[in-house]
């Protein structure tokens, strides 16, 4: 006998009111939860290894970064989504009453896996697009060398840029920042994805 699902839809209230009792992160997608799969290691490394190297090159300067488990709001589309790696111009612009969630990136990086990279690259493109503050998306490939890059122009296009090959370096448009493929990948293990999702 097949059990029929009940599709439910929330509130943003009710998803958050959700969310802060949940033992693993959900996203919210205009009335609907879905819960976030889980990180590889090689995912969590080239997080960490972009986070770092830009928190030693923006030290001293006005710009915030976070990782993972800092919320973003975009209100246009009524998401709630969990970007691996979010740089803030000046200040964080916080919604609700607390310092959880953030609206205000002004650089948004996402490390693909096999199960999100077509909607990190899709939709969830179009939702950060809708942020006024947003200038530069990057998309890093946790299985081989690659990145793609997406920097907003003065005249509000997204320009275009794919990085390949271990020897290569992410240059960032909008911030003074560059990182060899070399330190972004260090410590990732390739064979190791394989089974991963």
């Amino acid at each position: 006998m097949q059990l029929e699902i009940k599709k439910n839809y929330y509130t943003p209230e009710e998803y958050l009111e959700l969310e802060d009792k949940a033992e693993f992160r959900n996203e919210y997608r205009d009335g609907e939860i879905f819960p976030m799969t889980g990180g590889t290691t090689n995912h969590n490394k080239i997080s960490l290894n972009l986070a770092v190297f830009l928190k030693m090159a923006l030290r001293g300067k006005k710009y915030e970064i976070y990782i993972n488990d800092v919320r973003l709001w975009i209100p246009r589309y009524r998401q709630y989504t969990y970007p691996d790696v979010i740089v803030i111009a000046g200040q964080p612009v916080y919604t609700g009453t607390n310092s959880t969630t953030v609206m205000n990136p002004y650089l948004i990086t996402e490390v693909l896996s096999k199960s999100t990279k077509n909607y990190d690259q899709g939709d969830k493109f179009l939702y950060y697009r809708s942020i006024p503050e947003f200038k530069e998306y990057i998309l890093i490939d946790q299985y081989n060398y690659h990145v793609m890059q997406y920097v907003k122009t003065a005249e509000g296009q997204w320009l275009f840029t794919e990085i390949e090959g271990e020897a290569e370096i992410l240059s960032l448009q909008t911030l003074d920042f560059q990182i060899s493929l070399t330190d972004l990948y260090e410590q990732v293990n390739f064979a190791d994805t394989d089974s991963e999702s």
